[in-house]
């Protein structure tokens, strides 16, 4: 039976996925943790699960949900987690600290990161957050970019009021005009405040100057030195997982409410439904497979203003030696 952990456990407790052979014939037991609470984002791992693909390929996937993306990247760089997912900006950046990990597959081509605006605010352009509250959640990935964004829209961080809460204040505080705006996700929060009737003002980070490289599979280099072909597996079963979930989203909704019971199956269907322009952006030609030249580009948007370090070679922050063949992936449509 699978194994499936409903919190992210804290103080200090160790989340393994460590991998041990429970007799001839058995599956492989692998934990693989989370950037989120569960919904549509990660619905094609829940898909892969509930549809029998982890477990054709001989392994007992167990998934963990998170509690941000930094989080998680800080998880397998501590060996507190072996295999993951979240957003590359947060991994690459402890990557280039020296951090042992590597990206093996990217699912998000872009990053869903996008600044957020009550329609009534007034805010009908990036300029016009100078001077405003923006509110920013506390280890998001998004945090990280915002002095790239900011940049690219010839604004600095000493122009508008940053206002650090946790994310789960950050809609209800920019409802309750607590702040004028949020940084927040196309995946997320613009879902949680249109549910709730709010009409507003979205500025992607991807539109506004920053495409980069966004959510991916990632992991502890040793882990993947010691199980290079459970790696291959792992990485062609949540590939077959997610196509899946593109082409049957209800279904793959199903299988996310049974993973997870807690889950809102309205707010994970139309986040499902929100991200799939993600997954063949950025000069994509393969579903999980981030083309050489947007990692160039994301090395060097993010060296100027210093989240990476300039001069650092793109290609040692993710390897593509561990992607199923060409003729196995999910081509994306031109």
């Amino acid at each position: 039976m699978h194994r499936i952990l409903k919190r992210l456990l804290t103080g200090g407790v160790a989340l393994a996925g460590l991998v041990m052979m429970q007799g001839a014939g058995a599956a492989t037991p692998v934990t693989f943790q989370l950037n989120w609470y569960a919904g549509g984002p990660n619905a094609g791992f829940a898909a892969a699960l509930a549809e029998g693909y982890y477990k054709d390929a001989g392994l007992d996937v167990t998934l963990v949900q998170g509690n941000g993306s930094g989080n998680t990247a800080q998880l397998v760089a501590s060996g507190r987690a072996q295999i993951a997912y979240a957003d590359a900006v947060a991994v690459s950046q402890l990557i280039a600290k020296g951090a042992p990990m590597k990206i093996v597959s990217t699912i998000y081509q872009s990053n869903p990161n996008e600044v957020t605006a009550l329609k009534k605010t007034g805010i009908k352009s990036i300029a016009d957050l100078k001077g405003r509250k923006v509110g920013v959640p506390t280890a998001g990935s998004q945090t990280a970019m915002l002095p790239l964004f900011l940049k690219a829209n010839h604004l600095t961080d000493q122009d508008v009021n940053l206002i650090n809460m946790p994310m789960t204040s950050m809609v209800p505080s920019l409802l309750q005009g607590q702040v004028d705006a949020i940084l927040g996700s196309m995946d997320a929060y613009q879902i949680q405040l249109e549910a709730q009737g709010a009409e507003l003002d979205n500025y992607r980070f991807a539109d506004y100057g920053v495409p980069t490289v966004s959510t991916s599979i990632f992991a502890n280099t040793d882990y993947i030195k010691e199980h290079p072909d459970l790696v291959r597996k792992f990485i062609a079963a949540s590939l077959k997982g997610w196509s899946f979930a593109l082409d049957h989203p209800e279904k793959a909704i199903k299988d996310l409410k049974q993973v997870f019971p807690e889950m809102n199956e309205k707010t994970a269907t139309a986040e499902l439904a929100a991200i799939g322009p993600l997954f063949c952006s950025g000069g994509a030609k393969y579903i999980g497979k981030a083309e050489d030249a947007l990692w160039v580009k994301t090395q060097d948007l993010l060296s100027e203003v210093k989240l990476l370090p300039a001069g650092q070679d793109p290609k040692s922050y993710y390897t593509n030696e561990y992607l199923p063949p060409a003729s196995e992936m999910r081509a994306c449509k031109k």
